[in-house]
């Protein structure tokens, strides 16, 4: 008879070993996680053909998860209507008359559009054509130029409303709104971190950032009423969810209608426009939830091999501190970020990782004066969960295979990899800090989300 845990550990391996050469991890997950399950279970190609007749239903009938094609509509149309390049020129019009400012006005247009968006790829490659022609155009460095777009992409992820906070809040079973309100400090003070970088990075090297000079009164004024739409769209849509006057899953119906009206009142939004991004949407919602799928019979698999249960017995009984269990996870996850996408890594690993913290924080009812971890469970779904987000963000700047640098490598093709590199090192060592300052106070996450149920 086939050693479960054995088998458990093949099928990881063989789960790697695919996602490596190139197989889509949806498809990677369905034929491990199917495959595993016929071994494992007496008579298991009947029970998981079964189960496949209700599995795919049960799962994607999440009402949490309808908010996710919705989000993704609301980045797609904001993309063609031109949202992007009024954030840039308004960021640009207070930012730029500072060395490095122009860097720095891309730093916080991608914050913006990570929030209409909610993708990192999509923030990356967006403000990779809005701002790298005026990088170029300013004669910044491409170390610094594409750096500055490839770590801002990352902002995408974590600031609200976020597609992977999304799926990491209906894993852990965590409240969507409650991971919102705990993203926004960790998510401003990246963007302030990364402010920082560019400053420190400006100074060293002085010619790698000019200044661009302050903008006319005519152009800030004009960049700064061009900008206000936006800013009211970000505010309904976001203020609405946390003012309570609608769940995530309208709030973003009203975001993908008001985005659309800002199209058509600036004429930027063709009937082309709009059946490319209805398109793009249902390509994107298809792949994630075939991730999802993948993910659950992954998740049937290892609890049928028993292995997140033998593996959270097994690190309880090394003796090892709870905070280097932690450790250990997130550097696993940074690893893991070189292999597969943001969205595919929080499916693929939370399953896995979330029972081993629940087992070391004391169990699912532990107390906040309890051992572990020092909080109760729900606490640790929102620390651990904005911590995995942040060292995910680090996975995509990360080299040799940062996702956000092959992104943007592919408008800047006269800047060698090397050189972007290069440029992304200061944040990436911007993101270590941001991580060690969650990791060791924990009410950097936690304040807000106690403030606000209060």
């Amino acid at each position: 008879m086939t050693d479960p845990i054995m088998l458990g550990l093949t099928g990881l391996a063989a789960l790697l070993g695919l996602i490596v050469l190139r197989m889509p991890v949806a498809y990677a997950m369905i034929l491990v996680g199917g495959v595993g399950t016929a071994i494992i279970v007496p008579n298991g190609g009947a029970m998981l053909l079964n189960q496949l007749k209700t599995l795919a239903y049960g799962r994607f009938s999440v009402y949490d998860l309808a908010v996710i094609p919705m989000f993704l509509l609301m980045g797609a149309l904001a993309t063609r209507a031109g949202l992007s390049r009024a954030l840039f020129r308004a960021a640009n019009a207070w930012f730029g008359r500072f060395r490095g400012g122009t860097a720095m006005a891309a730093v916080a247009a991608c914050a913006g559009f990570g929030a209409l968006s909610g993708s990192s790829l999509a923030t990356a490659s967006t403000m990779g054509r809005v701002a790298l022609p005026e990088l170029r155009r300013m004669r910044y460095s491409g170390a610094l130029a594409t750096g500055t777009l490839a770590a801002g992409g990352v902002l995408g992820i974590l600031i609200p409303p976020s597609v992977v906070l999304i799926v990491y809040a209906v894993l852990v079973e965590a409240n969507i709104v409650t991971m919102f309100v705990a993203a926004v400090v960790p998510g401003l003070l990246a963007v302030v971190f990364f402010m920082l970088t560019i400053a420190v990075y400006v100074a060293i090297f002085p010619n790698s950032g000019p200044a661009a000079g302050p903008a006319d009164r005519a152009e800030f004024r004009a960049a700064n009423l061009a900008v206000i739409p936006v800013v009211a769209i970000f505010a309904l849509v976001l203020g609405g969810i946390y003012a309570g006057f609608f769940n995530p899953t309208p709030a973003a119906a009203v975001g993908v209608f008001l985005v659309w009206l800002y199209g058509l009142a600036h004429r930027r939004l063709s009937w082309q426009d709009m059946h490319t991004a209805l398109f793009e949407t249902a390509s994107m919602t298809g792949m994630i939830y075939l991730i999802l799928l993948g993910a659950e019979l992954m998740k049937i698999f290892l609890a049928r091999a028993r292995l997140p249960q033998v593996t959270a017995d097994w690190i309880a009984g090394t003796g090892l501190e709870p905070f280097t269990v932690l450790l250990i996870l997130l550097a696993a996850l940074i690893l893991l970020g070189c292999l597969m996408d943001s969205l595919s890594m929080i499916l693929l690993v939370i399953p896995f990782f979330w029972p081993v913290l629940v087992a070391l924080n004391g169990g699912p009812f532990q107390g906040a004066e309890g051992s572990g971890f020092g909080m109760s469970t729900d606490d640790l779904k929102i620390w651990f969960g904005i911590l995995a987000l942040v060292v995910v963000e680090l996975g995509l700047i990360t080299p040799p295979v940062g996702m956000n640098v092959f992104v943007i490598s592919a408008f800047a093709k006269d800047v060698p990899m090397s050189q972007t590199f290069r440029g992304v090192a200061p944040f990436f060592g911007a993101e270590l800090l941001r991580v060690g300052l969650i990791l060791f106070f924990p009410v950097i996450v936690l304040w807000l989300p106690a403030f606000w149920a209060y």
